[in-house]
């Protein structure tokens, strides 16, 4: 029998708890074993119900959620967080995805997104919702000269997260620089890499650069 995912909700707002849940009701291996309107007790909490996967707001009474994620990192994480949040400010998102959030999503997203962000969370990967992960690469390419747009049948062979990392790649940027950018961890980065390598039977990074240039990614 399939493994449930075990999730806790915390938001101040019972509408949007009561929304979440009947969302995530629908998805056969989850289970939505506690919710929370302050993150004061989340720790002993997520500790009690054995959750797996904790979404939790920014903007809490009592102790908001970047306390509650710094609570964690320095007693050790009793499960993994997902913050859900109306902000989509890059210095919060890096903030807490360095104290150990696996991901990040706005509200705005939210009912397209979570259920794939739970589940690639509790596979041990990072999730970023498109919002976030568009605000991200912008960032990290702003007045980059050789940027292009990219012929949409590379969607058919890599993910978008694929895509970025592969054109960070084309231009330049160094493992840790792609890192900092994109707010993963070296591992990740690397694991990315040789997927990437892998798919397009890349032998090595000049390999990567000329898919790059023939698919439109970047400008010669």
């Amino acid at each position: 029998m399939t493994k449930k995912i075990r999730i806790h909700l915390a938001d101040d707002h019972q509408i949007l708890i009561d929304g979440m849940k009947t969302l995530l009701h629908t998805v056969s291996n989850f289970e939505v074993v506690g919710f929370s309107l302050d993150g004061s007790t989340l720790f002993e909490e997520v500790t009690d119900n054995k959750t797996d996967i904790l979404v939790l707001d920014i903007s809490m009474p009592k102790k908001d959620g970047i306390e509650v994620i710094k609570e964690f990192s320095k007693k050790g994480f009793p499960c993994k967080v997902i913050i859900l949040s109306s902000y989509d400010d890059l210095k919060i998102i890096k903030e807490v995805m360095k104290l150990g959030a696996s991901g990040y999503l706005t509200k705005q997203c939210a009912g397209e997104s979570i259920v794939e962000a739970i589940q690639s969370v509790f596979n041990g990967e990072e999730y970023f919702c498109n919002t976030v992960r568009a605000k991200i690469f912008n960032t990290a390419t702003k007045d980059n000269s050789k940027l292009n747009k990219y012929t949409p049948s590379i969607d058919s062979i890599l993910t978008g997260r694929e895509i970025e990392v592969i054109t960070l790649i084309a231009l330049e940027f160094s493992g840790k620089e792609i890192s900092e950018q994109l707010f993963i961890s070296n591992n990740t980065v690397e694991t990315h890499r040789k997927n990437i390598m892998k798919k397009l039977k890349a032998k090595n990074t000049i390999s990567l650069v000329k898919f790059a240039l023939k698919n439109k990614l970047i400008k010669s």
